[in-house]
């Protein structure tokens, strides 16, 4: 029996990881600007701003919310508390290599995640799709030479984007499979402010508590203060609108309509897409093994499709 992808599918499952390879180039320039958790509350702060006028009507009454806060607890903590702080955080004290490198374990999470708490056994075909990503992300970092990889070196940075990979597993999971207050005639409707901006929304209000907590400890640490400027302005732009309200988007879009493990196998394009603004940004044009790389990825993405459509 196949499972019904929708052809939107292609359009946005690439964006996430698009506006994330730019969410990672910002991190990285923005070190010495603005101390990395202090980033994350301040991104989320805006995005909550953004957002209020177009999912209000989620927190009225505010009871439907209260009654499912360990489920949005956990959404909020784990997708925008946990993830982005952790991800800055590791690129103050990890190269970009590193971070990019650690990410390309997110297939393997994702079916493990699946596998151990939700009774979904990975099949061979996304085993094998997900296993072509990797190697095509390998290739990116690798620039085509395996002595390359040989020569990384793993810093205490790179735990933290560990860390934040599992994280974003269990909260992909949790996209996908809500708990019952979540699911059929419980689940609150769209009429009552509970669609994609809604749901977005209460997340950010939990992920904003952990994030606040987070800066505190930062602050009172001794982190530096904020740089203000057009480039801290622009930046925290970039990643409350791109990097957070379309990519968050499209990622729960993605993840319904595919579920989280063919998600992650799409996430294998961000090292692409990094490696490819990164070329735009300095002046180097993609070489021949980027096209190794694309061809790669792709041959995951179709092999993970093919898997879910086989389910």
């Amino acid at each position: 029996m196949h499972t019904p992808l929708r052809p939107l599918l292609v359009v946005y499952l690439p964006l996430p990881p698009l506006l994330w390879a730019g969410n990672a180039v910002v991190g990285r320039l923005m070190v010495g600007l603005v101390p990395p958790l202090t980033l994350n509350w301040l991104r989320w702060v805006i995005t909550l701003v953004l957002l209020l006028p177009l999912g209000w009507r989620v927190l009225v009454p505010f009871s439907r919310v209260a009654a499912r806060w360990p489920y949005l607890l956990a959404l909020g903590v784990l997708g925008v508390g946990l993830f982005n702080s952790l991800q800055y955080l590791a690129l103050v004290t990890s190269t970009p290599l590193n971070v990019t490198l650690v990410a390309t374990s997110m297939p393997v999470w994702m079916l493990a995640v699946g596998a151990l708490f939700y009774g979904e056994h990975p099949t061979r075909r996304q085993w094998a799709g997900a296993a072509l990503g990797l190697a095509g992300v390998l290739v990116v970092i690798s620039r085509g030479s395996p002595a390359v990889l040989a020569q990384v070196q793993f810093v205490p940075g790179d735990l933290f984007m560990l860390a934040a990979i599992v994280g974003w597993a269990f909260y992909s999971w949790l996209l996908a499979r809500p708990p019952a207050s979540m699911r059929g005639d419980a689940r609150p409707t769209p009429q009552q402010g509970w669609d994609w901006a809604g749901l977005l929304l209460v997340q950010v209000v939990f992920g904003c508590l952990a994030a606040s907590a987070f800066t505190l400890g930062e602050q009172a640490l001794g982190a530096t203060p904020v740089r203000w400027g057009w480039p801290v302005l622009a930046a925290l732009a970039y990643v409350s609108v791109g990097a957070s309200i379309v990519a968050y988007r499209c990622w729960g879009l993605g993840v319904a309509d595919g579920g989280p493990a063919l998600a992650s196998i799409f996430n294998n394009l961000t090292p692409l897409f990094a490696a490819v603004l990164s070329g735009f940004a300095l002046g180097q044009w993609p070489q021949a093994y980027h096209a190794l790389a694309f061809v790669l990825i792709v041959a995951g993405i179709a092999v993970g499709i093919g898997a879910i459509r086989r389910a």
